[in-house]
This record gives C-alpha cells, sequence and structure tokens, in this order.
C-alpha cells in the first residue's frame, strides 16, 4: 500500500524521499536509472583492459564485477548502514576520474597493484568524509555549486558525443551524420513531449520511452547488430582478490588526490541530490548527510577493490533522472542495486544493454546532463554573488572548462600531474576550494 507523499509543495517531485511509490512506479523509475547508468559503468573497466591488454575473460570479469559491486555500493547508499551513507536516491558506479592513474598503476605493477591502491588509497576519502564539518569555510555552497556546474558541463561532452556516433564512428569518419543525429533528436524531443505530460505515468516513463523507441529504430536501420554476440551464456561468481593484491606507494599516492577531488564531486552531487530531492542543503543534517555520503564513497571503492573491481562515486547524472521522472525516494535505489548486482552475476542479460547504439543514449544523456550543469547553477544563485564570488568562479570555470576544452594545454607537465589536472572538474574544483580560501576583498 502507497504511504502518503512527504514530498516538498512546488518541488515538483511526484514521490519524495521517504515516500514508497507503488511496485509498477518503482520498477519504472528503477529502470530508467538503470538504462542511464548501465553504459557509464562498463565503460571505464572496458577502458582500462584495452589499455593494459587484458584478454576478453579477464575483460567480462572485470565488467561484471563494476556491475556487481555497483550495486552493492548503491544500496549502501540508499539504505544507509550506520554512519555509512546518505540516505537520498544516489546511485554508484566505477568512476571515470581514475580511469589514467589506474592505467599507469596497472602498466607498472600490473591489477593487484591497481586493487592495492584502490583500498589503500580509499582512506583519503573516509578521513575526510570524518572532518566534513570542520571544512564548511571551505567547500562552501559556492564552491560545491562550481563543481555541480562543472561536472554538467563536462558530461555534455559525453553527451554529444554520442550523439554523433561515438568514437567508432570519430574512428571510421561516420561522426555527426545525419541518420546518427537524427536518433538522437528523435531520442530527445520524445522524453521532452513525455516529461511535459501530466500523466505521471507517462512523466516517469519518458526516458524509457525515447531509448526503446530509439532502439526499435535504429534496429530498423541497422544499427544494431546482434549477430556481433557469439555466445549469451555464462555466470560470474564473485570471488574476492582473485587477481591478488599488491601495494605500490607511487600508485597509492596517485589514486589518493584523484579520491580527495572525489570526496568534493561527492559533496557536490550529494548537495544537487539534496536541493532536487526537497531535502535541506546546510545545516546539521545535510552536513551530516554529506559526510555519510562521502565515507560511503569511500567505503564502497574499499569494497571495490576487494571484490575486483575500481573506485567507485557517486554518479551525477541520476541527479538529472531525478528531476525529469519526478521520483526521489530512496526506496527505488534498493530495486536499482538488486538490479546492478543480478546484471553482474548474469552477463548475457548486460550484453543486450550494450547493444544499444550510442545515438540512442546521446539523445538521453545529453538533455541529463545539462539538469545537472542547472542544479548546479541554482545552488550558485541561491548565494550572494559579490566582487569575490564573481572572481572565484570565472577562475574556476576559465581553468576547469580550459583543460576541457584544451587538454594539450597540460603536454608539457610530467605525467602525474597531467593525469590528475586532465579533468576539469579536478582542475575546476581545485582552483575553487583555494580561490575562496585565499581571495580576500574589503568592500
Amino acid at each position: 500500500m502507497e504511504k502518503e507523499k512527504n514530498s516538498t509543495p512546488g518541488s515538483g517531485l511526484i514521490y519524495g524521499l521517504e515516500d514508497r511509490p507503488p511496485l509498477k512506479d518503482t520498477v519504472f523509475a528503477a529502470l530508467q536509472h538503470l538504462l542511464a547508468i548501465f553504459v557509464a559503468i562498463i565503460t571505464p573497466p572496458l577502458i582500462i583492459s584495452g589499455a593494459l591488454g587484458l584478454d576478453i575473460e579477464t575483460t567480462g570479469f572485470l565488467v561484471s564485477m563494476a556491475l556487481f559491486v555497483s550495486g552493492i555500493s548503491t544500496f549502501i547508499q540508499c539504505r544507509k548502514v550506520g554512519p555509512i551513507g546518505c540516505g537520498l536516491l544516489c546511485v554508484q558506479g566505477t568512476s571515470f576520474s581514475f580511469i589514467g592513474p589506474i592505467i599507469s598503476a596497472g602498466l607498472t605493477g600490473g591489477l593487484s597493484s591497481v586493487f592495492g591502491a584502490t583500498i589503500a588509497a580509499s582512506t583519503v576519502e573516509m578521513a575526510i568524509s570524518r572532518v566534513l564539518k570542520y571544512t564548511k569555510k571551505i567547500i562552501t555552497p559556492l564552491v560545491s555549486g562550481i563543481v555541480v556546474t562543472l561536472i554538467g558541463m563536462s558530461l555534455i561532452k559525453v553527451g554529444i558525443t554520442a550523439c554523433g556516433g561515438g568514437n567508432k564512428a570519430i574512428e571510421n569518419g561516420t561522426f555527426g551524420s545525419m541518420e546518427y543525429l537524427g536518433i538522437s533528436a528523435l531520442v530527445l524531443v520524445l522524453i521532452i513531449i513525455f516529461n511535459r505530460s501530466s500523466n505521471r505515468y507517462l512523466r516517469m516513463s519518458s526516458i524509457v520511452i525515447g531509448l526503446i523507441v530509439g532502439y526499435i529504430v535504429s534496429w530498423f536501420m541497422g544499427m544494431v547488430d546482434f549477430s556481433s554476440v557469439q555466445d549469451y551464456g555464462g555466470f560470474n561468481v564473485p570471488v574476492p582478490f582473485k587477481y591478488g593484491i599488491t601495494f605500490d606507494i607511487s600508485a597509492i599516492i596517485g589514486l589518493g588526490l584523484v579520491y580527495l577531488i572525489t570526496a568534493i564531486e561527492a559533496y557536490g552531487d550529494v548537495t544537487a541530490n539534496s536541493l532536487i530531492s526537497g531535502e535541506p542543503v546546510e545545516g546539521e543534517k545535510f552536513v551530516k548527510r554529506a559526510s555519510g555520503g562521502i565515507l560511503a564513497d569511500g567505503f564502497n571503492s574499499m569494497v571495490a577493490g576487494a571484490f575486483n573491481s575500481f573506485p567507485n562515486s557517486i554518479f551525477a547524472q541520476n541527479n538529472g533522472m531525478i528531476q525529469l521522472t519526478g521520483v526521489a525516494s530512496r526506496y527505488v535505489g534498493y530495486f536499482i542495486a538488486g538490479f546492478l548486482i543480478l546484471l553482474g552475476l548474469f552477463p548475457a542479460v548486460g550484453l543486450v544493454f550494450s547493444l544499444m547504439p550510442d545515438p540512442v543514449l546521446g539523445g538521453a544523456t545529453l538533455l541529463m546532463f545539462g539538469t545537472v550543469a542547472a542544479a548546479g547553477i541554482r545552488i550558485i544563485a541561491s548565494q550572494n554573488i559579490d566582487r569575490k564570488a564573481t572572481l572565484v568562479m570565472a577562475l574556476s570555470f576559465s581553468f576547469g572548462l580550459s583543460v576541457e576544452l584544451v587538454p594539450g594545454i597540460l603536454s608539457q607537465f610530467p605525467e602525474v600531474i597531467r593525469n590528475i589536472f586532465t579533468s576539469g572538474i579536478t582542475t575546476g574544483g581545485l582552483t575553487a576550494i583555494l580561490a575562496n580560501l585565499l581571495i580576500r576583498i574589503k568592500e
């Protein structure tokens, strides 16, 4: 039986944080989140495996473990186990931010070194979570708003690349073809049309409808090749420390620095999620929620390392999904977690998702990433924008977007520095913290 709704009036939510939607509504919302994150979860292990030259069997196992661990991590974030977790509809998955340092660690010390560094360096993020309340002067709403905005802006690049056909299209020279852009536009327009509907079921299923229609149309156009998959069978049993574990100090330092930035990103993601969910973004309750979310980020990454997977972080795109669907119930997260665990154990199910053409996903993710950036702008707009705030924003966006738009600017720096600051989120986030801390203006 459906509980009484407690969503904030005027928040635009159909179901609030503590609401328990009916089963059909819950499954609808969970599937939409799953469709939004599936490719994002499996892409990092695929990229890392390719760079390290791993065989198909190892690659498949790493992809399965990425899904399995994502399910466990998502459950912990949503359920909140003691002090661990934020208690919001937060979905976790393999983080793109760590790809560079992981490849470097893997090339020098193998997978055992990667998983050892993943476990050891996760203590950095867990330590930050325990002193979060003392860092309010450093990680202010202005700083978190800038980071959230940069997260959205950086992800838009991923979305528009998918709209044009993805990396494969870039390689074969078909990127930006009218077929790809037409499919993306169809998905995008369908999502907008159904999202504007007054019927809550159509609104909640807007992204699923857009993706399904796009998938079917692209299949008729010959863009989906099921014959490329030779075997849909198999079952992966999670085996802790399957590839061993070693501790390399340089790998630990490299990942530790990224964990520091991930803590800032997690703070921004929890802030955006709280705002969208109609929850407070300041005060003791929020600080406790943010601390728990960051602690879970680190703890779940430690679990990931034990289960042969890579560091986990909160996915920003799911904040956009909450805003689009109007469903902020954390109970939906339990179903998302269950689906992810099943996908990890039964890789055949995931193969169907992986065949979805990039333009179909691009049409949906482009809109979601834009809503993440908009959420960051809302956080910034809620603050007093004086001369100092203007300078902090100017510096942060300039530096953050610079390395995103012109990554070659770092080409003469040492590889360690390049790996850390290639991300606009990292560069802009650190700039925001330092500028907000150091700039002093007497009005």
